[in-house]
């Protein structure tokens, strides 16, 4: 047995003896109602948790300086001054513990937190989904489904009125024709057409079949051409000489 557990056997059954049984068993009770009141919630837990693990950080943080620092001094003292080398070594390496304690303790505390944050999620997802199962249920109880096979009913046969309403009055007032003897007539105006340009194309005047004459310049006007030369001709010697 550990002296802790000693200890703690030991203060324990010097409270019960110096109480009475009466007084004990009333203590024990208020002491569980007043533990059961002051239950943290999860998200306290998990504030907690997240405090204890920054400050955890901030230590391995002051450890590894000091693990740096203490190799300095070994280093530094190493071929002048043993003793401080060693000294410096054996803090190193109770850091160096200490560092290994704290990596353990960070994983726990990570852990327990990701359980508590998982935990309170599904709470949470739970009541919301036991929410929403009431609130169909509720729904639900307000709805006669006699009442919709009647309404769907209804609904049917309106649309049905609406269709005969809107085909009623889409319908065309006035004469009304055949299409087919329409397209017929029309028909055979194209053809009348078609029969009045055929004849027309058969009366065209016909190609002449005599010789046209040509179109040689005549002899008076080859002469009076030639004059005209000859009359030039004889100003521009006398203008040159």
């Amino acid at each position: 047995m550990s002296k802790i557990s000693k200890m703690f056997k030991v203060s324990s059954s010097s409270s019960s003896s110096s109480r009475p049984s009466s007084g004990s068993s009333s203590g024990s009770s208020t002491r569980s109602k007043h533990r059961s009141r002051s239950s943290p919630s999860p998200q306290e837990a998990i504030n907690r948790l997240r405090e204890t693990e920054a400050m955890l950080t901030k230590k391995q943080e002051y450890l590894e300086s000091r693990i740096e620092q203490e190799l300095t001094i070994a280093k530094k003292n190493g071929s002048k001054n043993k003793r401080a080398a060693l000294q410096a070594l054996k803090r190193k390496k109770r850091f160096e513990q200490q560092l290994t304690q704290i990596d353990g303790t960070l994983s726990t505390i990570e852990f327990q937190r990701e359980a508590l944050e998982n935990a309170t999620t599904n709470t949470e997802v739970l009541k919301n989904m036991g929410y929403a199962a009431k609130a169909i249920k509720g729904v639900h109880q307000n709805i006669d489904l006699d009442k919709i096979d009647s309404l769907m009913q209804d609904i049917s046969e309106q649309q049905e009125v609406a269709q005969e309403i809107s085909d009623a009055i889409s319908k065309p007032f006035g004469d009304q024709f055949d299409e087919d003897e329409l397209l017929a007539e029309l028909a055979e105006l194209e053809q009348e057409e078609l029969e009045e340009s055929m004849k027309n194309m058969g009366r065209l005047p016909s190609v002449p079949t005599s010789k046209l004459p040509s179109a040689r310049p005549s002899h008076r006007a080859t002469s009076k051409k030639r004059a005209e030369d000859e009359h030039d001709m004889k100003r521009l010697a006398a203008w040159a000489s």
